[in-house]
């Protein structure tokens, strides 16, 4: 197998998909030769996205499925989409987040921020404050979830992908940051850069078994020392199965 057909085989979902950082994994992913799958919200605009990553890559095995990954029914139905369409599925690229100035209420109840990127801020909102927060409990829950998949084969892996310049946030920005964004855009990532780490993490064998690692520019980095908290994780873990109705999870290894 050449190089770059190293993921031939492989069955690979990256939710948000349609554009910027997604997008370009998508593309990076099927140019390593395999099956790639996306989400995004709206039909039209994710089969034209399909159908970018297919003339980009030269693989035409790129699908669709939608749903508004921060409703709880809709993420469901795409699960059991994902399901019958795929026998496995071998990388899952949790990319989909968003940014918002003023809080929102999702259908559930939860805080738009909050439910997207990570599954309730209901506090004096912060949009700063609220994605901050949904990013922690990404790079926490991520550990919880490799320390609950050890020795199964599984792993999990969690990255910052620099400063990225997307439309990320452009529905309903920040006064100081829609200032700011002409100024500061021309030195931002191109989304192809800031896809480089999440390429590498789903397909480089320099990580085969490593699992519950923060990454940037492709190398391993410490995380905040508050994310390395056991019993926060433990908890945070405990509060998103309540939230989403989850019964049936992965327990910690020697756990009832």
């Amino acid at each position: 197998m050449t190089g770059t057909q190293r993921l031939a085989g492989r069955n690979v979902l990256v939710t948000g998909g349609t554009a910027g950082i997604g997008k370009a994994t998508a593309v990076g992913l099927a140019i390593l030769g395999a099956r790639v799958a996306i989400t995004g919200r709206d039909r039209v605009r994710a089969e034209a996205a399909a159908a970018d990553i297919r003339a980009a890559s030269g693989n035409p095995a790129v699908e669709v499925f939608t749903a508004d990954m921060s409703s709880q029914a809709e993420v469901r139905r795409l699960a059991g989409a994902i399901l019958h369409a795929y026998p496995r599925l071998d990388v899952l690229v949790n990319n989909v987040g968003g940014f918002w100035a003023h809080r929102h209420v999702t259908a559930d109840g939860l805080e738009h921020t909050f439910a997207l990127n990570h599954l309730q801020g209901t506090a004096a909102y912060s949009g700063k404050r609220a994605y901050s927060a949904s990013k922690l409990a990404n790079v926490m829950f991520t550990y919880e979830l490799a320390r609950r998949l050890e020795g199964t084969g599984v792993t999990a892996t969690v990255l910052h992908p620099g400063v990225v310049r997307t439309n990320f946030g452009a529905d309903d920005p920040a006064g100081l940051i829609k200032a700011m964004l002409p100024l500061v855009r021309p030195f931002m990532k191109t989304p192809a850069a800031g896809a480089v780490t999440t390429i590498y993490l789903a397909s480089s064998v320099e990580v085969d078994g490593v699992t519950g690692r923060y990454f940037v520019d492709c190398r391993p980095k410490a995380s905040t020392k508050v994310s390395y908290d056991t019993a926060v994780a433990a908890q945070l873990w405990h509060v998103s199965t309540q939230l989403v109705s989850l019964t049936t999870a992965p327990t910690s290894r020697g756990a009832a």
